[in-house]
């Protein structure tokens, strides 16, 4: 997570973290962010890690966040990302996350299909 900018390490909201970030890439995350609300209305958000996060029922469900680089989309499930491996060919990926650029948000249906995934794993947890 060196990658991240270093004012957002210090950042106490969601807003904070957003405000820190270039134009683009705060609007890219604003609408990641729009997406997940709709996805998981219940979910808190807050800061979990360094990163903008979501908690839902008191479990870390999703995180976004931003580097000089690209914006990720945090799954904090390495088997969700093997799970929707073929869904997510084409995206820079890790264990637990999906890397983009600003200029390219994810689609918003994979999103959606992406946090009911992990509400169904939290749940089963």
């Amino acid at each position: 997570m060196a990658n991240r900018p270093a004012q957002n390490q210090s950042s106490k909201t969601f807003d904070a973290y957003l405000a820190a970030l270039s134009e683009e890439q705060r609007a890219t995350l604003e609408r990641l962010r729009k997406t997940i609300r709709a996805a998981a209305p219940k979910a808190e958000e807050g800061i979990s890690y360094g990163l903008a996060a979501f908690r839902l029922d008191g479990r870390p469900l999703v995180g976004l966040g931003a580097s000089a680089k690209h914006c990720a989309f945090y799954l904090m499930s390495g088997s969700t990302v093997t799970d929707h491996a073929a869904e997510l060919k084409g995206y820079d990926t890790s264990k637990g996350t999906i890397r983009f650029p600003a200029s390219k948000t994810l689609p918003a249906a994979l999103v959606r299909k992406l946090v009911k995934a992990r509400i169904a794993e939290n749940a089963a947890a």
